[in-house]
């Protein structure tokens, strides 16, 4: 076999009249009669290849034979392509290769879709074939921008003293949060191990251990249904440190996503980045992942709507609930159609039972006011107090939902960005960070009438708040931290408990009884009780960063061999049977029924 000297993207006008030898794959092919001309694709990139029979005879005869994606190695002479006939579009678009040695090294199938326009492919065709899918430029692309971040990470943690230790795969189930994905034991029948959700207790152990720093790239397992930006199977960044506060590990690992961001899109990242309380989020914003690219900030104006007549509002109020809106600048060009039918029909789908609205134009006087049917309802000083709180100018949109605080907010924030999006309010090459801290500790779950932990509970409450544990545990704050890119979460944690006896308060505000812990946790808390240092981490979704470096809204697009939205894997054909002698050696039975999928009986 010829060996090869060279990559397809490596040639350029320097390399003249240099010998090389490339191999690849055949990407497009054109017979000219005289010349056949071909492009030669391998992972760097694309290179013309020339056959011409004054070169050599037998070479340009095989390469007439020559179909795509064929395997192929080739001898040759760089030289400049004919005046004129550059191609602007390739890095190699200057040089073209003259053939003079041409090596089969394997033929191919017609492939089930052509690879530059698999864009326009059913997807599910391309993850059946995903090694021809991965041959894609963009694919390539997304692969190589993952390969860099995983190596900028391993180096920084390294350079700042961190250890990369691997922790189990097989674990103990202790079902708190998502479901396990469970495995059974051939040793110990009718018992299981459990895939890691996270590493989180083992590396919580780790600094019992004195271990100090550590980090991972670690594979994680939830068994949740998928979503575009989810896999029930994850990669994340995990990383723990001893002896620091909560200042301490945001500075440590901005820096980081600080690093990466700088290395792969030579973006520069604020340092330090802004914080944000998490009220402060929820009340702005509506949601604890903002995105901040453009401001549009939700406002809450329950005390005007109160004084208003208009029922909807001031019923809402009566009972409790809030009325909050925003204004959209320059979206009095939607129509009233558009409003009431596309943009109220959006925020039902998040619970909100209707959507009020006002245009804001200037009047004969040159004054700015509302207009809308609902505009009666209020007097001049009150839509002149709208106007000042939301800030608006002639042309914007003002909209608004009545009902309770979690209504409101799940239905405006969403509507938010969609809002920003169709008024291109943002440069979609701006990247805006920040970090929301100061979360509740507890969430009430009201079906259990009981307290769930907002993160996990092994999040150590902000210091002045200690004193609630005995007296008011839903106002608690915790030491947790998330860092949010333009409205998407990247990485999470938190400072741990580290105390014995605050944990054990923690686990009976969650209705975690003595048993239970034990049962679940018991070797965690016995590491506890031989000296634990103070520490915290955090964890990063290295499928979710890589995402946005590369600009897709699809999980699936930077991860070698995703799942589908019903967790299968169309290539290899799993989850699948097994045969019964593994069932029989596990002592395991399969319980066939039909379950529906998509509406499907399966």
């Amino acid at each position: 076999m010829l060996k090869r000297t060279h990559h397809c993207g490596q040639l350029r006008l320097e390399d003249d009249t240099q010998i090389v030898v490339l191999s690849g794959w055949v990407n497009s092919y054109r017979d000219h009669g005289n010349l056949v001309f071909i492009d030669l694709r391998d992972r760097n990139g694309l290179v013309q290849l020339v056959f011409d029979p004054e070169a050599d005879a037998a070479c340009h005869k095989m390469a007439r034979n020559l179909r795509c994606e064929w395997v192929v190695a080739v001898k040759g002479v760089v030289r400049p392509r004919g005046e004129g006939l550059e191609n602007p579009r390739l890095v190699t678009g200057q040089i073209e290769v003259l053939v003079t040695e041409l090596e089969v090294l394997n033929t191919a199938k017609t492939p089930p879709f052509e690879i530059d326009a698999a864009d326009q492919v059913n997807e599910e065709l391309r993850l059946q074939y995903r090694y021809i899918d991965l041959r894609r430029r963009s694919m390539q692309e997304k692969l190589a921008v993952r390969h860099r971040v995983a190596k900028i990470v391993r180096d920084y943690y390294d350079d700042n003293g961190f250890w990369e230790i691997e922790t189990p795969m097989l674990g103990k189930s202790t079902p708190e949060g998502a479901r396990d994905f469970l495995v059974p034991s051939r040793l110990y029948q009718g018992q299981f191990y459990a895939l890691p959700q996270s590493p989180q207790l083992f590396k919580q152990i780790l600094m019992v251990s004195g271990t100090d720093r550590y980090f991972q790239i670690v594979r994680c397992f939830r068994d949740e249904d998928p979503r575009a930006d989810r896999q029930a199977e994850f990669t994340q960044i995990d990383v723990e440190m001893s002896f620091v506060d909560e200042d301490d590990i945001m500075t440590m690992n901005e820096g980081v996503i600080r690093r990466i961001f700088k290395e792969v899109l030579d973006v520069d990242i604020p340092n330090p980045v802004i914080r944000m309380p998490y009220q402060q989020a929820i009340d702005e914003y509506g949601v604890d992942r903002p995105d901040m690219r453009f401001e549009m900030k939700l406002k809450d104006i329950s005390d005007i709507a109160k004084e208003s007549t208009f029922k909807v509002f001031t019923s809402t109020v009566e009972k409790g609930g809030i009325v909050k809106g925003l204004c959209a600048p320059g979206g009095a060009k939607y129509s009233r159609s558009d409003i009431e039918k596309k943009l109220t029909a959006f925020v039902g789908d998040y619970g909100a039972k209707g959507l009020a609205w006002m245009k804001v134009e200037k009047n004969e006087q040159g004054i700015v006011v509302p207009k809308s049917s609902i505009a009666k309802f209020f007097t001049d000083e009150q839509l002149a107090q709208l106007v000042e709180r939301f800030g608006a100018n002639e042309g914007d949109l003002m909209l608004f939902v009545a009902d309770k605080a979690v209504v409101v907010n799940k239905a405006l924030a969403p509507l938010r960005v969609r809002l920003s999006r169709e008024l291109e309010l943002f440069d979609q090459k701006d990247y805006k960070f920040v970090w929301v801290v100061d979360f509740p500790l507890f969430e009430w779950n009201e079906d259990a009438k009981r307290y769930d932990s907002l993160h996990h509970p092994f999040t150590c409450p902000v210091e002045e708040d200690m004193g609630k544990l005995e007296t008011d545990p839903g106002n608690i704050r915790s030491q947790a931290y998330d860092l949010v890119v333009n409205g998407s979460e990247v990485g999470g944690g938190s400072v741990r408990i580290h105390n014995p006896q605050i944990q054990a308060k923690v686990f009976d505000l969650l209705n975690i009884s003595k048993k239970q812990a034990e049962d679940r946790f018991g070797f965690f808390l016995k590491a506890l009780g031989y000296g634990a240092p103070p520490h915290g981490g955090i964890a990063f979704g290295l499928d979710r960063l890589t995402m946005l470096l590369t600009g897709t809204e699809n999980i699936r697009d930077v991860i070698a061999f995703p799942k589908t939205q019903r967790g299968q894997c169309l290539m290899t054909e799993a989850p699948s049977d097994v045969d019964q002698g593994q069932l029989d050696e596990l002592n395991l039975r399969v319980q066939k029924h039909l379950h529906q999928v998509d509406g499907e009986n399966v």
